[in-house]
């Protein structure tokens, strides 16, 4: 089929109840159906692995300027993303990754031992989140005063976004931005006694021989505050519930963690914890038959492209031992994830000190999980029952 999106061709609707019930199951059948499908509400969707791998490494046609707002560098084209990533990339090393691994197992830790003796939790509320939380405001260096807050600001914007309600959207947003300034003025006011941890070293950050702005910052760390938050916490629940579902690989990983990267890697690959991501298209392009021109809207679907047979052979089934070269979980082209390492280390951490520490769990009897919605993805609870 070639159609141009000035026929205003509609080919489904991402926010309707049929695919919201099950948006896995409907980004599935929409990839075999209609793999390159138009909408009001999401523009061009891409469904097909090949397709979003194409879309993922031509930045020269599909940029990643998508919206009036600043972001640095998510939101930017070459050359100037390239000149941000530069300076970003080196606060995401291994070596880093690894100073910061006994801190990640110390809060999994407590979040855990304080469930440990519960016959039953809720994961999202009582482990996902908090430790999506504590973790972030430990890699940056802020105070655990900023906890709550920041926990109740996740909910908050979940509700808002869930209700496309843009006002609420704008004034959330300012909020989370009123709590980065004070730390960025608390550091500035501190001087050379200021504390030794990442959010300072962004203060005294030099791009180019200048000095960032705290609007700059604020961007930088807004776009990994977000999507720690959200993506950390629907990780471990997606985890979580996959072990619930599939006792077998429970007990397996219980008595050998020797594969449990490779595991959580393979769960997050057929359950993916970002449903999508926006592009615009720059000069007209040909996609699957589906003609677009310059300036259109596109959304890569990242849940439906690691789930393409075409390219994961039986691809819903869970095969740990399989090649994840081709897994798009962190992204590919010059947008990759420059936290990529962390988050892995972060994930591994927690499974491991949760099968350590909870004995063998199964959902809740007659509590079954709360299934996200978009744009969000995973699940918004999972009841648990701990079986000792």
């Amino acid at each position: 089929m070639d159609a141009s999106s000035d026929e205003r061709c509609r080919d489904w609707d991402p926010r309707s109840a049929e695919v919201q019930i099950d948006q896995i199951r409907a980004y599935d059948h929409m990839r075999e159906t209609c793999p390159v499908a138009c909408s009001d509400y999401l523009g061009w969707s891409f469904f097909r692995h090949a397709d979003i791998l194409q879309i993922l490494t031509d930045h020269e046609t599909f940029s990643n300027v998508v919206s009036r707002h600043p972001s640095v560098p998510n939101g930017m084209d070459p050359p100037q993303h390239t000149v941000y990533r530069r300076m970003i990339d080196p606060y995401f090393t291994q070596e880093r990754v690894e100073a910061f691994e006994p801190e990640c197992r110390r809060i999994a830790g407590d979040l855990l031992k304080a469930l440990r003796d519960a016959p039953s939790f809720e994961v999202m509320a009582c482990l996902a989140e908090p430790y999506a939380v504590r973790i972030q405001c430990g890699f940056l260096g802020w105070p655990a005063s900023l906890h709550e807050p920041l926990l109740q600001w996740v909910r908050k914007n979940r509700e808002a976004t869930l209700a496309r309600d843009t006002d609420a959207m704008a004034a959330i947003a300012l909020e989370f931005d009123g709590h980065i300034r004070s730390q960025l003025e608390l550091r500035e006011e501190a001087g050379s006694a200021a504390p030794d941890d990442i959010t300072t070293s962004l203060v005294r950050q030099t791009v180019d021989g200048k000095r960032l702005d705290h609007g700059e910052i604020v961007s930088i760390l807004r776009n990994w505050t977000v999507g720690e938050l959200g993506t950390i916490a629907a990780c471990v629940g997606i985890i979580v519930h996959f072990l619930v579902e599939n006792p077998g690989a429970q007990t397996q990983l219980r008595l050998d963690r020797s594969g449990l990267s490779a595991a959580i890697e393979e769960i997050l690959r057929i359950h993916g914890p970002l449903i999508s991501s926006r592009r615009t298209v720059l000069r007209p392009v040909v996609i699957g038959g589906r003609r677009m021109g310059a300036g259109e809207r596109m959304t890569v679907i990242w849940a439906s492209a690691n789930r393409d047979a075409r390219v994961f052979e039986a691809a819903d089934q869970y095969c740990p031992e399989r090649d994840q070269t081709p897994n798009l979980l962190y992204g590919a082209g010059i947008h990759i994830c420059p936290g990529a390492a962390l988050a892995r280390m972060q994930l591994r951490v927690m499974i491991d000190e949760l099968l350590s520490t909870i004995g063998p769990f199964s959902l809740l009897k007659g509590a079954e999980p709360w299934r996200a919605v978009y744009p969000a993805s995973g699940f918004a609870a999972v009841f648990l029952r701990t079986d000792y």
